[in-house]
């Protein structure tokens, strides 16, 4: 698969079953949230797609590629004095690490943001042990901010936290 052809959409029920096959990898869910259950199901990933169906503005879509599902990208925008911030999460399923999909759903999903959403600024944290997800960031343009010595808590191992930011360049 060629990652030129990345597309970014939102969800919908014809995603379950490969949102669900995707997401059950314990190698995914040991770098997300411990709200992402494990392991993941088909009523997991519904009810999943259900809760992000109505968003407005959209801020949770598929990353695609060729018409397949690769993966997830997100931005929770920030509030009070964060109100212009925004955290980026993102995951890529398995067998499609290591073909571009994470930089250029990044890139597209920044833009989206910066011009669309109006953020100042997006950032991103990321648990030790996943350098490959610290590399996919920088390529994207992000800056390393700074580790928070044992920030996370995942499978009951306390974890640094890796942050990393982009600057909207528009807005100052």
């Amino acid at each position: 698969m060629n990652s030129e052809n990345v597309n970014l959409r939102p969800f919908d029920s014809s995603d379950i079953r490969e949102l669900a096959v995707l997401l059950n990898n314990k190698k995914i869910w040991d770098q997300v949230r411990d709200y992402l259950p494990h392991p993941f199901s088909e009523a997991d990933a519904e009810k999943y797609i259900h809760a992000k169906a109505h968003q407005k503005p959209i801020l949770t879509f598929a990353i695609e590629s060729q018409n397949k599902l690769v993966g997830n990208i997100s931005l929770k925008p920030q509030e009070d004095i964060y109100r212009h911030s925004a955290e980026l999460g993102y995951w890529i399923g398995e067998p499609y690490w290591g073909n571009g999909f994470a930089t250029k759903a990044i890139q597209k999903i920044v833009k989206y943001g910066f011009e669309e959403l109006k953020l100042a600024r997006i950032y991103a944290t990321v648990m030790e042990g996943n350098p490959g997800s610290m590399k996919v960031l920088i390529n994207s343009g992000f800056n390393s901010e700074g580790v928070s010595q044992k920030g996370f808590i995942k499978n009951e191992v306390y974890l640094d936290e890796h942050r990393f930011g982009i600057l909207n360049p528009g807005f100052f």
